[in-house]
């Protein structure tokens, strides 16, 4: 099943519409996109993966692949280095995202698959599908949503899923 996701912060998957909240500075072309412009690039993205703190959830029931968070995770928005858009562990020599926060945005995270195939430097990195902060206040570029609503997209994606972002019309 695929997701859409209108510029509104509407997600619809199949007859189901979820609130979403998307990027503080709004929606932009993927072509656009730059590094910490905090907009949510139009297009549409595979699903890479999900990963979740086990000490905070349980793995996410989805045909996803899956894999527990551990406190060095993080993900690297360093346009210039050689991992830049990518995993990477703390410490790590670059600019790089933690991944274990102390909020609770990150206990579920979806990689989209934006900007990964082939990575451009400074194209924008770190554009997930996450549980939304309280009053579904904006994002840096993610898609955000209640943690009972990402669950119930996780439970109904597969590796084929696609996520597609555009205006609404």
């Amino acid at each position: 099943m695929n997701i859409l996701v209108t510029s509104d912060g509407v997600l619809q998957l199949g007859d189901r519409r979820f609130h979403c909240a998307l990027g503080k500075a709004g929606v932009i072309a993927a072509a656009d996109k730059r590094e910490g412009d905090n907009t949510t690039p139009l297009g549409t993205y595979p699903l890479r993966q999900v990963f979740y703190r086990p000490d905070r959830v349980d793995t996410p029931q989805t045909l996803l692949p899956c894999q527990a968070l551990t406190p060095a995770d993080g993900w690297c928005d360093a346009p210039k280095d050689p991992k830049y858009n990518q995993f990477v562990r703390h410490p790590y020599r670059a600019s790089a995202e933690h991944l274990w926060r102390d909020d609770h945005i990150y206990d579920l995270i979806v990689i989209l698959g934006h900007n990964d195939n082939p990575v451009v430097p400074g194209l924008g990195s770190a554009i997930f599908l996450h549980i939304a902060r309280e009053g579904y206040a904006g994002t840096e570029g993610c898609v955000a949503l209640a943690k009972p609503d990402l669950l119930t997209v996780l439970a109904a994606v597969s590796p084929v899923s696609q996520i597609e972002i555009k205006p609404k019309v």
